[in-house]
C-alpha cells in the first residue's frame, strides 16, 4: 500500500531517496498526484495543478516521469 504524505517539506526530503518520480494530472478533480518510488515504499501527495510547476522544481530527483492518459509515459527534466 501507498503511503500518502500531506506535508511539502516532508515529500521533498523523500524525494532525495527516491529512484523514480511519477506524476498523474487529473484534470476533472483540478489536482496532480505525485508518486515517489523509493527502494522501500511509494510515497504520494496531491497537488493543485496550478501549483505543480513550482512544486516540481523543488524535487530533488533526476527522473520525473509524467503518466499521460492511455498510459504513455514522458520524462521530464527538472530545471533547478
Amino acid at each position: 500500500m501507498p503511503i500518502e504524505v500531506r506535508n511539502r517539506e516532508e515529500f521533498i526530503e523523500i524525494s532525495a531517496r527516491a529512484s523514480e518520480i511519477r506524476v498523474v494530472r487529473n484534470e476533472k478533480e483540478g489536482v496532480a498526484k505525485v508518486k515517489a518510488r523509493t527502494r522501500r515504499y511509494l510515497y504520494t501527495i496531491k497537488v493543485p495543478l496550478n501549483e505543480l510547476s513550482d512544486f516540481l522544481k523543488k524535487l530533488k530527483c533526476n527522473k520525473i516521469v509524467e503518466i499521460g492518459k492511455k498510459g504513455e509515459r514522458k520524462e521530464v527534466t527538472p530545471s533547478s
